[in-house]
């Protein structure tokens, strides 16, 4: 017999990526396979205690990459195959791998020198508002095993160091790609072993180590990159 599986109300902050998180759970512990009809959006807002526009937007990311499939009049059914150990970051590797392996490299090649940047121009207040960001993400990521939006806060304020306006409005351009290396759940730790080298790397542009900050930071990104390969090559 199988067991009945409960949606629950997630906690604020209600984004887009845990609303996902919360119906990969539920589709994976009931047994949902490619093709598998999921209950209206009217029933998913309920049980989430959210506006059913905000559960719309939602399952127009999963729409986008092909997990799910709208027919008009009949509902919304599951295409891709959805595991007890996926969360709509891991989703996103194996559905849209090559974009987003295309990212990190945009990624890489931005981020590298603008730590070069930052270790040549940070002011005395970049240097303090960097660590701020990293003591509040390493405060974190010791709590709950991971820092998703602190992470990214630190990485935009070494951006912000680097005195290149430039470089965070091409950055807004492309959000939604990079802003998915900021996504993933405590439960799933990717990317947690580079947790380390955030300070290492705060430490080389506050030394004005150029070759340093370079260094480390592809260190970062290539842990990242390990963890994404990994994701995308479990679904083979």
């Amino acid at each position: 017999m199988q067991i009945p599986v409960e949606l629950h109300p997630i906690s604020t902050p209600r984004s887009d990526t845990l609303i996902l998180d919360a119906l990969t759970r539920y589709m994976a512990q009931s047994g949902a396979q490619p093709g598998s009809r999921l209950p209206p959006e009217r029933v998913l807002a309920e049980k989430l205690g959210v506006s059913r526009n905000t559960v719309r937007e939602a399952l127009k990311r999963w729409e986008a990459l092909g997990i799910i499939l709208r027919k008009k009049g009949s509902g919304t059914f599951l295409q891709a195959e959805v595991g007890i150990n996926d969360s709509f970051l891991s989703l996103r590797f194996k559905n849209d791998s090559t974009n987003m392996l295309h990212a990190l490299e945009v990624r890489r090649i931005i981020e590298s020198e603008s730590c070069v940047l930052a270790a040549q121009r940070a002011t005395t207040e970049d240097l303090h508002a960097i660590e701020q960001r990293l003591e509040e993400m390493e405060r974190v990521h010791l709590a709950i095993g991971s820092a998703g939006p602190e992470d990214w806060a630190f990485h935009a304020s070494i951006y912000r160091a680097a005195g290149n306006p430039l470089l965070l409005q091409m950055l807004n351009g492309i959000y939604d790609s990079f802003h998915a290396f900021f996504e993933s759940p405590p439960e799933q730790a990717l990317f947690s072993d580079s947790f380390p080298l955030h300070r290492e790397l705060f430490n080389a542009i506050r030394q004005r180590d150029c070759a340093a900050a370079r260094a480390i930071c592809h260190q970062i990104l290539d842990i990242t990159e390990r963890d994404m390969k990994d994701v995308i090559n479990a679904k083979r």
